[in-house]
């Protein structure tokens, strides 16, 4: 690369880092908020909050990337043009194609970051988290076990327990049950654990008593055991358990898009190839946002005032390419056949930035052309 070349890429990058930063760290607290009541307010702790604070990191990275590379584009391209430096380049014989290559290859520097982000952490990421939350979502005493005091785990249940030890031995439980109609069944024993089962977790009980009330005769049964095992499916709520998300999916099994696959994660594949080809896709909008930027910006010519006008159509540029990007990827969801739309909001806004690039030369020329 020129040296012209090298200095306007250091100015992108380092712009590029602080408005990332910027935007990611306002993404995030807009998402740690809500997390932090859920994990909280279920019990977990505070390293429970920050791992999976960790873990949403990656996907926020994703989304923000190429809006950080247009809006460092745009910044740096309107300070060198107030400081005359485009201006003096322009002056030497450099094209506006000319001065775009080393915004392009900034565009391709961002968007080899997010193939990286798009094809490998973020479904890492989003595999452990799936996993983490699986199994918050089974694990019953942090969600409503608390010694010492009634708890009510759903609609027609009560549940006490006198203590909890740290090995995690339920003493003294108590457990009332009168979801089914004209019946109460009461469950007691002197110890009881909670383990993992396939769908839901289970409680032993260990040297009790199970009484059933039958409020139509009023006759009570008692049954001692020496251990008894209850299902607690009824007691979770076991909606996400056990589904597969397809960001968690890898980008050739995404691609493959099979049937049988498609049927047992509960997705159709029109869902797996939409998903799969905007993790290729995606990418390339970090190479359109910056080019249209810049040949936005360079449509005006120097002006102390600043490139008010140029910068509010590259605004209204990138939402409008943001807008295709969506409504692509709501086609691609509707037919399998579909997802080539997925390229074209990309591929659309590297030749409009060509197009401008082009037509920013013209006028110029033609405007201060003297007559016949």
């Amino acid at each position: 690369m020129s040296r012209f070349d090298r200095y306007l890429l250091s100015q992108l990058l380092q712009l590029f880092g602080f408005f990332a930063l910027v935007l990611v760290a306002v993404y995030w607290v807009n998402r740690a908020v809500g997390l932090f009541d859920q994990l909280i307010g279920d019990g977990q702790s505070a390293l429970v909050f920050l791992e999976f604070s960790l873990l949403t990191l990656p996907n926020a990275v994703r989304l923000v990337l190429p809006v950080a590379a247009f809006a460092a584009t745009v910044y740096a391209v309107n300070r060198l043009m107030q400081e005359s430096e485009l201006v003096v380049m322009q002056a030497t014989g450099f094209s506006a194609f000319r001065l775009a290559r080393p915004v392009l290859y900034f565009g391709i520097c961002v968007m080899a970051m997010q193939l990286v982000l798009t094809n490998v952490l973020v479904p890492a990421s989003q595999r452990l988290l799936a996993d983490r939350s699986a199994e918050i979502s089974q694990n019953v005493t942090a969600r409503f076990l608390n010694a010492g005091q009634f708890m009510h785990p759903g609609a027609g249940l009560a549940l006490y327990i006198r203590e909890i030890t740290p090995t995690g031995e339920l003493l003294d439980l108590f457990l009332s049950d009168e979801r089914a109609r004209g019946e109460r069944v009461v469950h007691t024993a002197r110890k009881a654990f909670l383990v993992r089962g396939e769908a839901a977790p289970k409680l032993v009980m260990v040297e009790g008593a199970t009484q059933t009330l039958d409020r139509a005769s009023g006759r009570l049964s008692i049954t001692r055991f020496a251990d008894f095992t209850l299902d607690l499916a009824g007691l979770v709520n076991l909606d996400a358990v056990g589904k597969i998300a397809t960001d968690t999916l890898s980008t050739p099994t995404l691609l493959a898009a099979d049937p049988e696959l498609a049927q047992s994660v509960r997705v159709t594949p029109a869902e797996m190839l939409e998903e799969g080809h905007s993790r290729l896709a995606g990418p390339l909008l970090a190479i359109a946002a910056p080019l249209l930027g810049f040949a936005a910006l360079m449509l005006g010519g120097f002006s102390r005032f600043g490139l008010w006008r140029q910068m509010a159509l590259a605004v209204g540029l990138i939402i409008g390419l943001q807008l295709a990007w969506t409504w692509a990827g709501s086609l691609a969801l509707q037919s399998a056949a579909v997802w080539p739309a997925l390229y074209a909001a990309p591929l659309g806004g590297m030749a409009l930035a060509w197009g401008l690039l082009w037509w920013g030369q013209q006028p110029r020329r033609l405007r201060r052309g003297a007559p016949a």
